[in-house]
C-alpha cells in the first residue's frame, strides 16, 4: 500500500508540471495583449512597453514559466494585472461560494440517487420501478438551465408560485449571516441535486442489480435474508468501492459543471469568475485558476485512487 501511495505521489507530481506547462503556453497563444487591454487601445506605445515590462511580458517565455512556476511553488499566484488583488486571494473568496454549492448540492443528490437506486432494485416487475426509471431519465435529460428557471418559477421569492427562496446573488458580508448565505444557495443546489441525483441512481441501480443477481445474494437469501436486506445490507457495502469513485469523479466535474447554475443564479463563485477573467485577459489570474483547477482534479483522483484501494483490499493485490 505504502509502494502505491508513493507511485501514485510521484506520478501526481509530474502531472502537475505538465499541467502547468500546457496552461502557461496555451494562454501565451491566445490573440490580443494583456499590456494593450490594460493600458487601453489608444495608449501611446511608450505606455504599452512600459506596462509590458512591469508584468515581465518583455522576458523570454522560457524565463516566464521558471518565474510562475517558482512562485507557485511559494503559494504565490501573481497578482490580478486589471483588479490588483493577489490570486489566491480571488480564488479562495469565490471559493468559499462554489464548494458549499457543490457539498450542498453532492449531498441532495445522494439523498435523493442512492435511495432510488435500492428501491428501483427492490421493486423489480412493478409499477413503480417503470416511474423509477422514467423519473431517472426525465431529471437527467433536463438542461441545467432549463431546471434552474423552472424552479426559479415555482420556489423563488417574488416571482415564484410559492416565493419561498431567493434565486439572485450571495450576501456581500459571505458567511457572517449562515442562514441568508445557505438560503442563497439553496435553489441553486437543489437544481444540481436533482440532475446529478438521477446519475446516481442509474449507477446505484446498475451496481445493485449485478450484485443481486451474483451467487453471493444466493448465499444470503439462503441464510434467510430477503431481497431487500440483501440489497440495502449487504449490497450496498459490497458497491460502496464503485460509489466512492462514481461520487469522486462526479465532484471534480461538478467544480466546472456548475458554471451555468452560478451565472443564472448570479453568484460570484469560481466558474463565473473564469469565464469574466478570459473575458478581460486577465491572463495572470486566468492561468493560475486553471492551474489550481487542475491540481484539484488530479488531487480528487488520486484521493479516489487511495479510498477504492482502502476499501476493496483485493486490488492491493
Amino acid at each position: 500500500m505504502f509502494r502505491m501511495i508513493c507511485q501514485r505521489l510521484l506520478l501526481f507530481i509530474a502531472a502537475l508540471f505538465c499541467i502547468s506547462a500546457a496552461v502557461f503556453l496555451a494562454l501565451r497563444v491566445l490573440p490580443g495583449d494583456v499590456a494593450q487591454v490594460m493600458a487601453g487601445l489608444n495608449s501611446p506605445h511608450g505606455k504599452v512597453e512600459q506596462l509590458r515590462a512591469e508584468l515581465g511580458l518583455n522576458k523570454p517565455l522560457f524565463t516566464q514559466y521558471a518565474d510562475w512556476l517558482l512562485g507557485v511553488m511559494r503559494g504565490d499566484f501573481g497578482v490580478s494585472v486589471l483588479t490588483g488583488r493577489p490570486v489566491v486571494s480571488m480564488i479562495l473568496g469565490r471559493a468559499t461560494i462554489t464548494f458549499p454549492l457543490i457539498f450542498l448540492g453532492l449531498a441532495i443528490a445522494l439523498a435523493i440517487g442512492i435511495p432510488l437506486g435500492c428501491f428501483k432494485v427492490t421493486h423489480e416487475g412493478k409499477l413503480s420501478q417503470v416511474v423509477s426509471r422514467f423519473t431517472a431519465i426525465s431529471a437527467g435529460s433536463v438542461p441545467a438551465l432549463w431546471g434552474g428557471m423552472l424552479l426559479i418559477l415555482l420556489f423563488g421569492k417574488g416571482v415564484g408560485v410559492v416565493g419561498l427562496l431567493p434565486t439572485q446573488g450571495f450576501p456581500t458580508d459571505g458567511w457572517s449571516d449562515f442562514s441568508e448565505a445557505f438560503l442563497s444557495l439553496l435553489l441553486p443546489a437543489i437544481t444540481v441535486g436533482i440532475i446529478v441525483g438521477s446519475s446516481f441512481m442509474r449507477y446505484t441501480a446498475a451496481i445493485l442489480e449485478n450484485i443481486a443477481n451474483s451467487e453471493i445474494a444466493a448465499e444470503a437469501m439462503a441464510c434467510g435474508m430477503t431481497r431487500k436486506q440483501v440489497v440495502w445490507r449487504v449490497g450496498l457495502r459490497l458497491a460502496l468501492a464503485q460509489l466512492v469513485s462514481v461520487i469522486g469523479l462526479t465532484f471534480a466535474h461538478m467544480v466546472m459543471g456548475v458554471m451555468v447554475i452560478e451565472n443564472l443564479f448570479s453568484l460570484p463563485g469560481m466558474g463565473m469568475g473564469l469565464v469574466r477573467d478570459v473575458g478581460l485577459r486577465d491572463l495572470i489570474a486566468v492561468q493560475g485558476e486553471l492551474f489550481m483547477l487542475a491540481a484539484l482534479f488530479l488531487l480528487i483522483g488520486f484521493a479516489v485512487d487511495i479510498a477504492h484501494r482502502l476499501l476493496d483490499p483485493r486490488l492491493s493485490r
